[in-house]
């Protein structure tokens, strides 16, 4: 009796499994649709859960800080790093064909909690921070209404559409062991903010665009830096985010092309400034403007993406004098100064050999390349408040050849090897190798319960 009954519990076991994973396989596509793809809606019954991971190691020629004040710049040292940069998990269920809740938490860096880091652009100091934002986050929680597939209105914390990487951010999206370097240096990345957006899809066949706008909270200028130009104006420390000056969002994308996707996006905060900690200190406003286009074409041959971003920050001088002098227990970096504008542009193109041979047991194997340029401070003021010109040590080109290997659909080895030519070659090149693994699919996923229109 007992061995029947382990029979029956290993064949259930079995078969359950059996199931996740065709349900991962099937869902990989859908996945990487998640966040504004209305027919992606359609695609399951009431409910549906899922997540995407990521390991990495590096192995690096180069130190810690580019910013010790050595001619050369960064130091020679090989050292070595394995983390994982960061645990997904989420879903949405639908109450019915009109309402859907959707949510998503990141894990980074392995937990949350207190940690030790090391300040490397202060001389390797030592501080003890409580990351409320960084090691776990809610990056979305929304409930969205469909009225049909030409207009839906969610309202939530959702991501912010601007840039390639933030729209598609999931591993699969991208060739590189770590998303694309230029974006995710001068944005927050993945950027989620709090508001409502309302978005859908128009036209058909050779006339087909999807739209989102948005009206969200805004940028806090107290973030903006010299190193990462605004990426660190993304609210998230506090219990409640400032919305005196929200920010508007719009995107577009066009589909009409089979494997052609184009978008463009624009970003724009009246007065970053309001939304400080203690608006009270600035006199001045700082209006934020950020823009993108980004385009991507992919048939069984080949995958080619393509990105440029750029924007820019008013009033940066006086706003350089005044966060250059913050406290020392703020959250917030004092470098300065601080660019009127920044810019990232790069592109990416991924061969699939599997395509180029007759045997359907092959797994993909895609070789690829990737170029990017990056500077967030690539154009500064230098007048009566700010007497600093532009650090040439953030003026960045990077090259990057490697190879993702995928034995199952939903799951991805990569590595790659990565040089960079730092402000024109005036300081030391830094090179390092790398290894990822990631995947990405439903766990559990209803498909037999299905809302009728």
């Amino acid at each position: 009796m007992k061995r029947l009954l382990l029979t029956l519990v290993l064949m259930i076991g079995t078969y359950q499994l059996s199931i996740i994973n065709y349900q991962l396989a099937i869902g990989t596509a859908a996945y990487a649709q998640w966040n504004n793809d209305s027919t992606e809606m359609d695609s399951y019954g009431r409910y549906r859960i899922g997540g995407y991971g990521e390991i990495l190691a590096q192995f690096k020629n180069y130190g810690i800080n580019r910013f010790s004040g050595t001619a050369q710049g960064n130091s020679d040292f090989k050292r070595n790093t394995i983390s994982i940069p960061r645990f997904v998990i989420g879903g949405d269920y639908k109450f019915n064909k009109h309402w859907n809740l959707g949510v998503e938490v990141e894990f980074e860096a392995g937990g949350t909690g207190t940690a030790y880091e090391i300040e490397n652009t202060e001389n390797g100091e030592y501080e003890t921070e409580v990351e409320k934002g960084g090691e776990v986050a809610l990056e979305q929680f929304h409930l969205t209404y469909r009225l049909n597939n030409a207009f839906m209105v969610r309202v939530g914390h959702q991501i912010v559409p601007v840039g390639l990487t933030n729209t598609h951010h999931e591993p699969i999206n991208f060739f590189g062991t770590v998303r694309p370097e230029g974006e995710t240096t001068l944005l927050p990345s993945t950027w989620h903010e709090t508001g409502i957006s309302f978005f859908g899809e128009l036209g058909k066949k050779w006339a087909s665009f999807d739209y989102q706008f948005m009206i969200l909270a805004g940028l806090n200028a107290n973030g903006f830096d010299r190193n990462t130009w605004v990426a660190g104006g993304k609210q998230g420390f506090f219990e409640t985010d400032n919305f005196t000056s929200p920010a508007y969002v719009a995107r577009i994308n066009y589909r009409g092309i089979p494997g052609l996707r184009l978008g463009a996006s624009v970003y724009y905060v009246n007065n970053a400034a309001a939304n400080s900690d203690k608006p009270q200190t600035y006199t001045f406003k700082v209006p934020v403007t950020i823009w993108s286009v980004d385009a991507q074409y992919r048939n069984r041959y080949f995958t080619v993406r393509g990105n440029l971003l750029g924007g820019n920050i008013g009033n940066s001088s006086l706003l350089s004098a005044k966060n250059s002098r913050l406290s020392n227990k703020s959250p917030y970096s004092r470098l300065s100064p601080i660019a009127k504008r920044g810019v990232s542009y790069g592109v990416e193109a991924g061969l699939n050999l599997k395509s180029f041979v007759n045997n359907a047991k092959m797994p993909d194997f895609i070789p690829f390349f990737r170029y990017e340029y990056y500077n967030p401070q690539e154009k500064v003021i230098v007048d009566a408040n700010n007497l600093k010109g532009a650090d040439l040590r953030l003026k960045t080109q990077m090259w990057v050849a490697g190879l993702n290997y995928r034995p199952l659909p939903n799951l991805v080895i990569k590595a790659d090897y990565t040089m960079r030519r730092i402000g024109n070659g005036q300081y030391k090149s830094e090179n390092e190798f790398a290894l990822g693994v990631a995947y990405i699919g439903w766990f559990l996923k209803d498909n037999k319960w299905k809302f009728k229109n």
